[in-house]
């Protein structure tokens, strides 16, 4: 719960020049202790956090590609298939993904076999469908930090403002900046995530963990807004298909299908852009890096951690 005079500060009209915030609201805000949910993958556990945020979207597309030999593919497979797997994913989380307390979301049924399989017999590998539109995302103010101790206690910790400097609105005693996650709300009424008083948007930010027989094996976060999903599956495909170390996956090219797009980093070839435009994807070149990943990998067998932190953002893997 929020109280006292920070509170009373940020709350004045003057900061949020809308009726729609009391000091009530604040005073009634509690925070929730969730249980992760999970997903197997190539023979480990990936957990994510649950609804409101869009940690299930990672679960599906992973769940997806599961059933498709990445490790085989070639590079525009590999890529045609996360943007199909993404559409799919993200268009339910579009659709259904809110605040639980305002909404009956069965995670278990999005996870269940038989509904993954149904979301499987829609992609054809040659052919590109349509996704999900979004206008105007900007993702420019997260930070991520994940930290393994020698006792190989974990943490994955991801914060945000969401756009640059959040609302723009701070409070001037305290210097609390406001953040503008309503931004994530549907303007619809009866939408599942539409705007509602006391009730959360739908949340990008999804730190998440990797466990193999009941150890962890590696936290990991990947910023980015809305990439956030696709960047975690990605990543991992890359480090348990690919076999690539946790540095140079986080490095490879990536990818993103996206408000009717399929955005490349620049890295990638104009041969396989061109083969996926042939496959119908409307392709646009990134003018900006996509996302920001770090990790650390727990050898347990040889005692040793590798850390990782790629090269599109602030950051660095620091062993102290």
């Amino acid at each position: 719960m929020y109280a006292g005079r920070k509170v009373e500060e940020a709350s004045v009209t003057d900061l949020f020049r809308t009726p729609s915030h009391s000091l009530d609201d604040f005073a009634a805000q509690r925070s929730d202790y969730v249980t992760p949910i999970s997903a197997g993958y190539r023979g480990v556990e990936v957990f994510e956090c649950p609804p409101n945020g869009q940690g299930l979207a990672a679960l599906i597309i992973l769940k997806i590609l599961a059933k498709f030999d990445m490790s085989s593919m070639e590079e525009a497979d590999r890529i045609h298939l996360l943007a199909e797997a993404t559409k799919a994913a993200y268009a339910l989380r579009d659709a259904y993904f809110c605040d639980p307390s305002f909404g009956d979301l069965d995670t278990e049924r999005y996870l269940g076999q038989a509904f993954i399989d149904g979301l499987c017999a829609k992609i054809d590998i040659r052919k590109a469908s349509s996704g999900s539109e979004w206008h105007d995302v900007e993702h420019r103010d997260t930070v991520y930090i994940t930290v393994v101790d020698r006792d190989l206690n974990s943490v994955s910790l991801i914060n945000s403002l969401f756009s640059a400097f959040g609302s723009g609105i701070y409070a001037p005693k305290s210097g609390v900046l406001l953040h503008n996650r309503g931004w994530s709300f549907r303007a619809f009424p009866g939408h599942a995530n539409s705007i509602g008083r006391r009730k959360r948007p739908l949340h990008t930010i999804i730190p998440g963990m990797v466990m193999k027989e009941g150890r962890v094996l590696m936290p990991f976060g990947v910023m980015g807004g809305h990439y956030q999903a696709t960047g975690h599956a990605n990543f991992l495909s890359n480090v348990f298909d690919r076999k690539l170390d946790i540095q140079a996956a986080a490095e490879a090219a990536r990818s993103f299908a996206f408000d009717g797009t399929l955005g490349l980093e620049p890295t990638i070839s104009r041969e396989i852009a061109d083969e996926l435009a042939g496959r119908g994807h409307v392709v646009n070149w990134a003018d900006e890096p996509m996302g920001g990943c770090q990790a650390v990998f727990i050898d347990h067998e040889r005692g040793v951690l590798f850390g990782a932190s790629d090269h599109r953002k602030d950051g660095l893997a620091l062993g102290v």
